[in-house]
């Protein structure tokens, strides 16, 4: 009989439909980068990102009310929800926001693939049934490898310019790894997706709206154009309310480390983004690097290794 680790590990194991709600949640945050630079032309980052967080918890408000879902009202689940969104929204969108403003945003990328990497090796220690393997490893390897060349291998070159710079973006996605292991919390505690990501945007947009507050003044600034109100719109409601949805929703049937791997796909789905609705070129570099990812995920349960390792 299977110890309780071991069925728990098998639980977790990543079915089609959620490697389909992986790749979609790769396109709505791959999407982010297209919605918010069309935004910030406009309207600074803080105003940007509360607009982005606020509205997206609007939206799902909605949802709630039309559904008529309780919302939990015990200080436990707030004070959990609290701390989700300081290391899953709050935190590591300070530390990134600022070390990009002294880091290329392509080395950026980079920095905060490194999330997965992150996620394995926490998740071997805080957890039962996401323990550290060869398959594992090899996967996130290969997809770090794969995301490195992708954006450019060139960039790493620029390593060991401006440290503490780069030391915040590193520190904000090991708050995205943190975060998958610790949201784990609310599905096993029987809190459904749609409360738990209700709950994240809405403390996340109290937490931020003070500096947006400080730091923008929004009430001096003229009114967005007809694109960045759109543009707005898109990152609040698809890369963001519906992206939250499936976020938790794949953390609840797959785990942290499955979860994490989205980090590898999100640079493809912009860079498919780009050459379908923006035109750019389609170049060698990136045929090689998604490759390399697609191989990694291909390796994530073992038995594509177990096949190169059966004698013909």
């Amino acid at each position: 009989m299977a110890d309780p680790a071991t069925q728990q590990a098998a639980s977790l194991a990543m079915t089609p439909l959620t490697w389909a709600m992986l790749v979609l949640l790769s396109l709505c945050w791959g999407g982010s980068f297209f919605f918010t630079g069309v935004a910030v032309t406009e309207l600074p980052t803080f105003t940007v990102v509360v607009l982005r967080v606020g509205l997206a918890a609007l939206a799902l408000w909605a949802v709630v009310f039309v559904r008529a879902t309780d919302m939990p009202e015990n200080p436990s689940f707030w004070c959990a929800i609290a701390l989700m969104a300081v290391i899953n929204s709050v935190l590591p969108f300070l530390l990134i926001v600022w070390g990009q403003s002294h880091v290329a945003s392509s080395l950026t990328s980079i920095y905060v693939a490194t999330t997965p990497l992150f996620g394995v090796l926490l998740a071997h220690f805080m957890t039962s049934d996401e323990r550290m393997t060869v398959p594992r490893v090899a996967s996130v390897v290969c997809g770090f490898a794969g995301v490195v060349v992708l954006i450019g291998p060139g960039l790493l070159g620029n390593l060991g310019t401006d440290h503490l710079a780069q030391l915040a973006i590193l520190g904000g996605a090991l708050c995205y790894a943190l975060s998958g292991i610790y949201g784990r919390r609310f599905s096993r505690d029987g809190i459904s997706p749609l409360v738990t990501a209700t709950g994240q945007l809405t403390v996340s947009t109290v937490l931020l709206l003070p500096l947006a507050l400080y730091f923008d003044q929004p009430w001096t600034l003229p009114m967005p154009g007809l694109a960045a109100s759109a543009a707005v719109l898109g990152v609040a409601l698809v890369s963001t309310a519906f992206a939250f949805l499936l976020y938790f929703s794949i953390l609840a049937t797959a785990g942290a480390t499955n979860l994490l791997l989205v980090n590898f796909l999100v640079p493809v789905s912009a860079i498919l983004l780009g050459i379908l609705i923006l035109h750019e070129t389609l170049k060698a570099e990136h045929l090689i690097g998604m490759a390399f990812i697609f191989i990694g995920l291909a390796l994530r349960d073992g038995k594509l290794l177990a096949r190169i390792r059966r004698p013909s």
